[in-house]
């Protein structure tokens, strides 16, 4: 038997113990992981994850969240969810009753959420509301009952969200998506991964979350990888994927975080944020990488059941 593992980005702490519990009792990673991020989902105090994240620059929660399975790769994301508070139940459901495919976006994602018997919620709190508010009066103009279509004032309301965008960075207060990696006692790994995306971004846009290979990869003959922050550099470089092929030629966990990051530092990106990695091998083994001191995850091992916290490694 494996002894099981689950490993967590800053801000996991709300949902892993539950994960552990599931591990414990012999349950599955992929339930495990599931657990873990529906209780992150629904902690309102974070507003980069599910109830209370962030909106986009029209003031609406679009969610996007993956899961993927190590033995199988087998895969399933949702991205620009509106109104369905854990979305990584919508991507586990996606993967598993719609195999077929392995990413619904929008509308369909969900009509398939609404298919499969999801309950509905309204995702933006007064909080989140309020910082959205502030945030934007910072252009001038006020948005409250924006609704117009192709006038004049709506296409300058636009590009003043998109300038927005460009020179605002996140909050005060811990930040960005959510990754949680389990490995149970029977060998299986999975990586999951939620996010209510980068703050007042445009409409539709989806990030590294819901991309097999950028945001989330899980393979159980190497090991699993996830990443936070910067979702479009993640993109670019495929962070997930170059991690665990980093892994599958020898590298330790910690070392092939620190060189995905590396290799992502040498890409322009005139919008450029922090981006963040983990990843947990089939043997148990961890780490993580960021570009700022003092930036941790979460461990719990089934040896050591109590939420610890580990230091990434710090890119030079």
């Amino acid at each position: 038997m494996t002894e099981p593992v689950i490993i967590g980005s800053e801000r996991s702490e709300a949902g892993l113990p539950a994960g552990m519990a599931v591990l414990l009792t012999g349950g599955s990673a992929l339930d495990a992981v599931e657990a873990a991020l529906r209780l992150c989902e629904d902690n309102l105090a974070d507003h980069y994850v599910g109830t209370g994240g962030l909106p986009n620059a029209r003031g609406e929660v679009e969610l996007d969240a993956s899961v993927m399975v190590g033995s199988t790769r087998a895969f399933g994301a949702v991205a620009a969810l509106h109104g369905y508070p854990h979305p990584i139940s919508v991507a586990r459901a996606v993967m598993e009753r719609l195999p077929q495919h392995a990413l619904l976006v929008g509308e369909g994602a969900e009509l398939f959420a609404d298919e499969c018997g999801f309950g509905k919620a309204e995702l933006l709190t007064e909080e989140a509301r309020k910082q959205w508010r502030e945030a934007l009066s910072v252009t001038g103009e006020s948005v409250e009952g924006e609704n117009t279509r192709g006038g004049s004032g709506d296409i300058a309301y636009r590009l003043a969200a998109l300038e927005l965008v460009k020179r605002l960075a996140p909050h005060d207060g811990p930040w960005g998506t959510i990754n949680v990696l389990a490995l149970d006692s029977s060998g299986e790994l999975v990586v999951g991964v939620s996010t209510s995306g980068y703050p007042w971004k445009y409409p539709g846009r989806v990030g590294d979350s819901a991309i097999a290979g950028a945001g989330n990869y899980c393979d159980l003959r190497y090991g699993g990888a996830a990443c936070t922050g910067r979702g479009e550099l993640s993109i670019r470089a495929t962070g997930a994927r170059v991690v665990v092929d980093r892994l599958a030629a020898g590298d330790d966990p910690e070392s092939a975080c620190a060189a995905m990051l590396a290799d992502a530092a040498t890409l322009p990106d005139e919008f450029r944020a922090e981006l963040r990695v983990l990843a947990l091998t089939p043997d148990g083994r961890h780490g993580g990488a960021s570009g700022q001191r003092g930036s941790t995850y979460c461990v719990m091992t089934g040896s050591d059941p109590q939420l610890r916290f580990a230091r990434r490694r710090v890119l030079a």
